[in-house]
């Protein structure tokens, strides 16, 4: 099972604090990780000194840790509404609202974004879940009329991930993930691929894909979550796609929160690369390989 996770920049940490104490002026990195042993399992019970951090080759040394499941949480679930869609958009809308229902705390917040041939956010970020409730009721393929009047492109991927990263995500604070349901096809967006991974980046944002009726784009979507730290699923006859829902929520809700202080101060705004790893043998730390460093 593909997993990765995403970092951000604080002005003020969030984390349980060893002996050190900083200013909370000092700009705090923040690095949510999963481990995983051979077999794929979540590993829960690494302490600080397991970890080593490479910042653009350079050791850091990490001055926050904990597991603290209850950080806030932002969700965005943006579902493919295409024609191509049709025949799975009942359980797309199901499992959709089973999954907020189960993942959604109290502090956390979501929004709903459809895209096809056009944009839309029936529902904006809230945290009732009768608000959602209510929205994924009314997601559906276009219309006929809607079709009739269609002028441009046919499924507008690239520029739904960009518009919630900078629009909705870039605004909000703490863990952040987008949960794209799609078959993949893309046709007709103004955004790259480059400019959406870069957006996303920039709003500390993890994509999760999840590859669901058809196959017209299962590259696409892979390289959307491993270049923003997100995870790749494909439902089966095995593994359904509230399976899917299931180990996401888990991932959410089971990682390490780590946070150093760069040793090299931001005097120009600039990508940075990042290298988490342990020394523990048999096991694979998973985190997002680079960072938008905020002057």
């Amino acid at each position: 099972m593909n997993r990765r996770h995403f970092l951000g920049t604080l002005t003020a940490p969030v984390f349980a604090q060893d002996d050190t104490t900083f200013r909370s002026d000092v700009k705090v990195v923040s690095l949510l990780a999963s481990v995983l042993d051979k077999q794929g399992r979540l590993i829960h019970d690494l302490t600080k000194d397991d970890f080593q951090l490479l910042e653009n080759g350079r050791p850091q040394t990490l001055k926050y840790f904990s597991r603290d499941t209850d950080l806030p949480l932002t969700l965005g679930l943006l579902i493919d509404t295409s024609m191509s869609q049709a025949r799975v958009m009942e359980a797309q809308r199901t499992a959709s609202f089973r999954f907020l229902e189960s993942v959604l705390r109290p502090r956390d917040s979501a929004f709903i974004m459809k895209f096809d041939m056009d944009i839309a956010t029936p529902a904006p970020l809230t945290a009732e879940r009768e608000s959602l409730r209510k929205a994924l009721a009314f997601v559906d393929t276009p219309t006929r009329a809607e079709l009739r009047r269609q002028s441009g492109g046919g499924t507008l991927l690239l520029d739904a991930i960009f518009a919630a990263s900078k629009e909705t995500m870039l605004k909000q604070q703490g863990r952040k993930a987008l949960i794209v349901i799609s078959d993949g096809g893309e046709n007709g967006s103004d955004a790259t691929l480059a400019e959406t991974l870069d957006a996303a980046h920039r709003a500390d944002t993890l994509v999760y894909s999840i590859l669901f009726g058809g196959n017209l784009g299962s590259s696409l979507l892979r390289r959307l979550s491993k270049d923003t730290g997100g995870g790749y699923f494909e439902p089966n006859k095995k593994t359904g796609i509230d399976e899917v829902f299931t180990a996401i929520q888990q991932e959410l809700r089971g990682q390490y929160n780590l946070g150093y202080v760069s040793d090299s101060p931001v005097r120009v705004s600039e990508f940075r690369t990042l290298q988490l790893t342990t020394a523990k043998k048999g096991l694979t730390v998973q985190a997002r390989g680079r960072y938008w460093a905020q002057r």
